[in-house]
């Protein structure tokens, strides 16, 4: 592989879900673009949407039928609360379910913040080719989800293998 596949910048969609920030205090939302944008990829589109499973999916969806869209990461709405809907309204668009991600996500969690990380229900999964992640609202989460799984997954350097490597063939048919 040359030095440009290796490097190559992936095109991604951030979402933060709240029911109670705005484009002024999206510290995490910000924190996501900078992390992304710092790894050498491309933040594309960004929004804020109520945690409304409807909202969300509304989104998501347009996002995952845009071709230029291959990263979609949310965060927030992963609690047990009665607004936390992102989970439902995330699974029910996947072709494909990534379980081992919310399993990774809490065990590198608990270093953290302990047993409270089983009330975390961050979830991933493939839809229309294009990788959707779900990370809890925190900033602690979303450093530790980026820092931990998926600022190395989307990098082509991670062997013996990645995400990276795997997005231009979800494409295939």
């Amino acid at each position: 592989m040359n030095e440009s596949e290796r490097m190559r910048s992936l095109n991604l969609a951030i979402l933060t879900v709240s029911d109670t920030r705005t484009n002024e205090d999206d510290i995490s939302g910000d924190l996501l673009i900078e992390l992304v944008t710092s790894s050498g990829h491309a933040v594309i589109s960004k929004e804020i949407v109520k945690d409304d499973i409807y909202q969300v999916r509304s989104i998501v969806s347009q996002w995952i039928a845009d071709d230029g869209i291959e990263v979609i990461i949310t965060t927030g709405g992963t609690g047990i609360t009665g607004r936390d809907s992102t989970p439902e309204a995330l699974e029910p668009l996947f072709d494909k379910v990534l379980a081992g991600y919310g399993e990774m996500f809490r065990v590198l969690s608990y270093e953290d913040i302990g047993a409270s990380t089983i009330q975390s229900r961050c979830i991933a999964g493939v839809a229309n080719a294009t990788m959707v992640f779900s990370l809890p609202g925190s900033m602690g989460a979303c450093r530790l989800g980026w820092e931990k799984l998926l600022g190395p997954q989307l990098c082509s350097d991670t062997k013996p293998c990645n995400f990276a490597d795997l997005i231009p063939r979800l494409r295939e048919k």
